[in-house]
């Protein structure tokens, strides 16, 4: 376990290294503009991303050591990083003001592919995850992993905070360089013992490619896999709309000091759940519990913004992240157990690929649709006539409404889906378990 231990730790300074540069730069970004367009737009570039390169960088993870595609991903980001700083300081400060400048999206593209380039960490410590821990003890360790998740949430929104009110972006910059040196330096000294896999008997070798065919043959061979990889891409697709939205929404309310510090707050709630998750499991049936822990999220969406209050929204928000966890978790658990070792780099990949495809579109959308017809439908318009009364007026409130309707939506799907026949079937492969895993074994341990 201590491999592991030491690889969870990693990936906490990865994480405080990525997340603080992707939030300070949309807190950054709406302080500079005061554009909820453009808050919306970073972070469906940032969705773009993760979606258009999630398969190769699966890809990345399966035909390479895996720490050599975490250690390159640390290379990568720290250069992207590089060029970002330049950029900043070369440019004069005026140039990053308007929100439909040309100087302002390249920074933009460069600070979000050296952000990008950390996802293969995320897809990398699930398969090891399937290498260094046993079957009946996966599901408490990736409670561990949404663990130090919600460590990176905790330490980081606070921290960013403070870094764009003290230095802007060249101190987060500054900060993200340091770290990502870090992290380097200290995965250099891990041993990982990885038994890098042969083909299956019987098969040949696997060419290294992408092979995108194959990987969808693999999922399709598991009844009900493609319909939990969907229903995750819906739920994303209303998480679109938290993307662009929340920090517009909180920052409405507290200043960008006090958001980043209540965030910070409430990140616990990650830690909270990750360690009852590592103690107790995800019960027998992990996709029930997916399912449930939806639909509790969903229907607290309906409410946490349903009145202008810091309170009510810091409530909902930990609800939210308590149990956020335990659907990642789950997720996880039930694709390391039915798919086979050598596939799983590209089948995460697909997993962040395909989920995270809708995103984009919700975040593109979202913002102008928010700012240009939600906002004054609910200023001036007939919604702050017909229920403006009780529910409120203005900008923040047109967010408010954005936010109650998604989570409307998000409990009708849920009840279709606990009801599909797709819910049935899943669960009987991962109970019955697969020849996966015994084969997956005998190659970690022969």
């Amino acid at each position: 376990m201590r491999p592991f231990y030491h690889l969870l730790g990693n990936n906490l300074i990865a994480n405080i290294t990525n997340f603080p540069v992707w939030f300070a730069l949309t807190f950054w970004v709406y302080i500079e503009t005061q554009s909820v367009f453009a808050t919306g737009m970073i972070a469906g570039v940032y969705l773009v991303f993760t979606s258009g390169f999630g398969f190769w960088l699966g890809s990345i993870v399966d035909h390479n050591p895996k720490k050599l595609a975490m250690l390159g991903s640390s290379v990568v980001s720290a250069g992207f990083y590089v060029l970002s700083l330049a950029l900043l300081l070369m440019s004069p400060e005026a140039a990053f003001a308007n929100p439909y400048g040309v100087h302002l999206w390249v920074f933009v593209l460069l600070v979000m592919l050296g952000v990008i380039a950390g996802n293969i960490r995320s897809i990398a410590l699930p398969t090891l995850v399937t290498v260094l821990i046993p079957e009946n003890r996966r599901d408490k360790a990736n409670g561990l992993v949404g663990m130090v998740t919600g460590i990176g949430f905790l330490t980081t929104s606070v921290i960013s905070g403070f870094l764009v009110a003290w230095g802007g972006m060249v101190a987060s910059l500054a900060f993200a360089l340091v770290f990502t040196f870090l992290a380097f330096a200290h995965l250099a000294f891990i041993h990982v013992d990885e038994r890098r896999l042969g083909a299956a008997p019987g098969h040949p070798a696997e060419p290294k490619r992408v092979d995108i065919r194959g990987t969808i043959a693999v999922i399709a061979a598991v009844p009900g896999l493609f319909a939990l990889i969907f229903f995750a891409t819906f739920n994303n697709f209303l998480g679109g709309i938290f993307m662009a939205l929340l920090d517009a929404y909180g920052l409405s309310l507290v200043s960008v000091q006090m958001w980043g510090l209540l965030f910070g707050v409430l990140s616990t709630a990650f830690i909270i759940s990750g360690i009852v998750i590592s103690k107790s499991g995800l019960g027998k049936n992990s996709l029930r519990t997916l399912l449930l822990v939806n639909l509790i999220t969903w229907s607290v969406c309906c409410v946490f913004t349903i009145q202008s209050s810091v309170w009510l929204l810091a409530g909902g928000c930990f609800i939210w992240m308590l149990l956020a966890p335990y659907a990642e978790a789950a997720e996880q658990t039930v694709l390391q157990k039915v798919v086979p070792l050598e596939r799983q780099g590209r089948v995460f990949g697909f997993a962040q690929s395909v989920e995270q495809a809708a995103s984009p579109l919700t975040a593109f959308l979202i913002g102008p649709l928010t700012q240009f017809v939600v906002i004054p439908f609910m200023t001036d318009g007939a919604g702050a006539d017909a229920i403006g009364g009780w529910f409120g007026t203005g900008p923040a409130r047109g967010i408010a409404l954005v936010f109650t309707l998604a989570g409307a939506i998000g409990v009708v799907v849920t009840i279709l889906a606990l009801r599909s026949p797709y819910y049935r079937r899943l669960p009987t492969v991962y109970a019955a378990g697969t020849a996966n895993e015994a084969r997956n074994a005998a190659t970690i341990h022969p």
